[in-house]
């Protein structure tokens, strides 16, 4: 059991936060290994460049992601007064949401399973 009073234990957790400005969306109809293929590419690219990247992509992802980024550096302009010249994309993962399942009708009176995956998208950015 932690020590202290509870707003003492409340304040050590708050000042461990991380306070890079970031953006995360949940439960996005995207699974997530289609949705690393375009976070992999832009990983560690400025915002300029990421942003690019992802117009020219063919990907349903990508536009998800481009939604994304675009909330994640207008957090760090407005929350954090930071200017959008000097970021980059420090982090960005997928993680496992959901699977919705669904049944398809098949021959001879058979039924298959269609899973429909989501995912959990978070894009964390720096300063240069």
């Amino acid at each position: 059991m932690a020590k202290g009073h509870r707003s003492q234990i409340k304040r050590e957790r708050n000042a461990n936060k991380d306070t890079r400005p970031s953006a995360k969306i949940s439960y996005a109809r995207v699974p997530v290994q289609k949705a690393c293929f375009v976070l992999d590419a832009i990983r560690g690219k400025d915002v300029k460049t990421a942003l690019a990247i992802l117009a020219y992509n063919p990907r349903y992802a990508s536009r998800v992601i481009e939604k994304l980024l675009k909330s994640a550096v207008a957090n760090a302009e407005n929350n954090n007064g930071m200017n959008t010249e000097g970021l980059y994309v420090a982090e960005c993962y997928a993680n496992k949401g959901p699977t919705m399942k669904r049944v398809r009708a098949r021959a001879q009176g058979r039924a298959y399973r269609i899973e429909k995956r989501t995912s959990h998208i978070t894009v964390v950015l720096d300063e240069r």
